[in-house]
C-alpha cells in the first residue's frame, strides 16, 4: 500500500507551493526546483496528495535530499509569529462581553456542526461545477436540503463521482444519523481532553490523546505528518515543523470548536487553548485558522448578532497575517452578498480569482469562504451552509464551521428541522468509548465544561 500524504517525493511539490505562500524568494527555490523536475518530478501536488507512479528510488533519495533543502529555507516572520507571547503582543485589545452560555446555544452549535458537515460530505473533492450540476439536476439548486442521488442522471454521476468513502451514508436518502468523520471526531477528541485538563492542557497531553484515540489511517495532510514525527519522538514544536509541507492547511482549524465553546464569550482564552492544540501540528496562519475558528464560536454561544461574533474573532488574528487579509476579503464579499449587489455566484467568483492555484484543503481560501457565509447568511442557518458548500473547496469542513457558528448563534431551535431532524440526536465516531455519542449529552458535557471555574 502506498501511503499518501507521507511520500518524500509527493511532499516536495507541497513544500514549494507553501514556501512561496510565505514569501520565500523566487531566486532562491527555482534552482532546486529546475533540479527537482530534471530528474523527473512533479512540481505540483495532486489533489488526491499522491503522485500518479511510485517514485524510483533515486528519485526518493534525491527528493529525501530536496526536501532538507527546502527546510533551510523556512525562516521566522515578526507578521506571522508562531509563539504566544509573540502573537498575543502583536493582537488588539480582546472585547468583553456575556461569558454564561445557555443550553439551547450549545445544543445549537453541536447540531450545526453535524449538520454542516453532513451537507458537504458527500460532494467532497468534487469542484464549485460538480456540485452546481448535480444539485440542479436533482432540484436543488439554489442547495436548500441535504445531497439526493434520486433522480440524478447517469451521465452526471459519471462525470463527478461522489465521495465514494462517505456518500452511502450522507444522501438524503439514507440519512440515519451523523455518519463518522474527521471534523466530529476531532470535537469529541477535544471535549474529553479539556474534560480531563482544562486550563492545564499541555500540546504534549493532545500528541499522547491522539497515539491513545486516533487511528492513524484517519488523519491526513498535516495531521498524518505530525503523527509520523511523534512517533520519530521529534519534540513540539518541531512536530509540526519537520517534512510537514501542510502546516498551513486547514486541518487544525476543524479541531477549534469545543475550545471555544470552554469559553463561552472570552475569545482570548478560547484562542489560547486552540494555540496549545494546533501548534502540534501547524505553524504560522495554520495555528491562526485554529484561534479564529475557536473565537468565532467562543463568542457565537453568547452574541447576539453575526457582526458582534466576527468582530470579536478578528481580534484573535494577528492583523499583518495572511488569515487576516483573507478573513477581510471573505467578510467584504459576504457584505456585497447581503447587500444584493453581488450573486452567490460571484461571490464565489472573486473568492476563487483570489485564491486561484491554491490547495482545496488550505486554510486561507476556506477561512475566506468561512467569512463571507458567515456575513452574509449568519441569521439563516440553510442558507449559510449552502453557500459554505457551493464555494467547492473542503465542503464538509466549512460547511460544520459554518453550521456551528450559526447554530450557535440562533440555538437548537432556530435550525429548521430539515436540517436536524435527519440527525436523529447522535453522531457516529471512531473514538474510543462505543460507535455513537448522543448530541444532547455531549451539549451537556460542553455546558458543563464552560461553567467550570477556570
Amino acid at each position: 500500500m502506498r501511503l499518501t500524504w507521507a511520500q518524500p517525493e509527493d511532499l516536495v511539490p507541497a513544500e514549494f507551493a507553501a514556501l512561496r505562500e510565505q514569501g520565500v524568494a523566487e531566486h532562491a527555490l527555482t534552482p532546486i526546483e529546475q533540479r527537482w523536475a530534471d530528474a523527473g518530478g512533479a512540481t505540483q501536488l495532486a489533489p488526491s496528495g499522491a503522485s500518479a507512479d511510485a517514485a524510483t528510488p533515486e528519485l526518493r533519495a534525491l527528493a529525501r535530499t530536496v526536501l532538507e533543502e527546502l527546510a533551510a529555507l523556512q525562516a521566522p516572520s515578526a507578521d506571522e509569529p508562531d509563539e504566544w507571547d509573540d502573537i498575543v503582543a502583536l493582537l488588539p485589545e480582546a472585547p468583553r462581553g456575556a461569558t454564561e452560555a445557555a443550553f439551547d446555544r450549545v445544543h445549537g452549535a453541536w447540531l450545526g456542526r453535524a449538520a454542516g458537515c453532513l451537507l458537504g460530505k458527500p460532494v467532497e473533492k468534487i469542484p464549485r461545477e460538480g456540485i452546481e450540476e448535480i444539485a440542479r439536476a436533482t432540484g436543488n439548486w439554489p442547495i436548500d436540503r441535504y445531497f439526493t442521488a434520486v433522480g440524478l442522471p447517469a451521465e452526471i454521476n459519471e462525470r463527478w463521482p461522489w465521495n465514494r468513502r462517505s456518500a452511502p451514508t450522507s444522501l438524503l436518502e439514507n440519512i440515519d444519523g451523523m455518519p463518522e468523520d474527521d471534523d466530529l471526531n476531532f470535537p469529541i477528541l477535544a471535549l474529553d481532553l479539556l474534560e480531563t485538563h482544562g486550563a492545564g492542557l499541555t500540546t504534549d497531553d493532545v500528541a499522547q490523546a491522539w497515539l491513545a484515540a486516533l487511528p492513524a489511517g484517519r488523519v491526513f495532510t498535516a495531521e498524518r505528518a505530525a503523527y509520523r514525527n511523534i512517533l520519530d519522538a521529534r519534540p513540539v514544536p518541531e512536530t509540526a515543523t519537520h517534512l510537514n509541507p501542510f502546516r498551513e492547511w486547514i486541518g487544525a482549524l476543524i479541531r477549534a470548536d469545543v475550545h471555544g465553546w470552554a469559553h463561552p464569550g472570552d475569545v482570548r482564552a478560547a484562542a489560547a487553548s486552540a494555540w496549545t492544540d494546533a501548534r502540534l501540528s501547524h505553524t504560522r496562519n495554520g495555528i491562526y485558522g485554529e484561534m479564529w475558528a475557536a473565537a468565532l464560536c467562543s463568542a457565537s454561544i453568547v452574541a447576539s448578532s453575526i457582526d458582534e461574533v466576527l468582530d470579536a474573532a478578528d481580534t484573535v488574528v494577528p492583523p499583518a497575517s495572511r488569515l487576516a487579509s483573507a478573513v477581510a476579503l471573505g467578510r467584504e464579499v459576504g457584505r456585497a452578498l447581503a447587500a444584493g449587489s453581488l450573486t452567490v455566484d460571484a461571490a464565489l467568483d472573486r473568492l476563487h480569482d483570489e485564491f486561484a492555484g491554491m490547495h482545496w484543503v488550505h486554510t486561507l481560501n476556506n477561512a475566506a469562504l468561512t467569512a463571507c457565509a458567515l456575513q452574509a447568511y449568519g441569521d439563516d442557518f440553510g442558507s449559510a451552509v449552502a453557500v459554505a458548500v457551493a464555494g467547492g473547496w473542503d465542503t464538509d469542513s466549512v460547511g460544520a464551521t459554518v453550521g456551528s457558528v450559526v447554530g450557535g448563534l440562533l440555538g437548537a431551535d432556530g435550525i429548521d428541522e430539515a436540517w436536524t431532524a435527519p440527525l436523529h440526536g447522535r453522531i457516529a465516531t471512531s473514538m474510543p468509548g462505543g460507535p455513537e455519542r448522543s448530541i444532547r449529552e455531549l451539549a451537556q458535557r460542553t455546558l458543563r465544561l464552560s461553567q467550570a471555574p477556570s
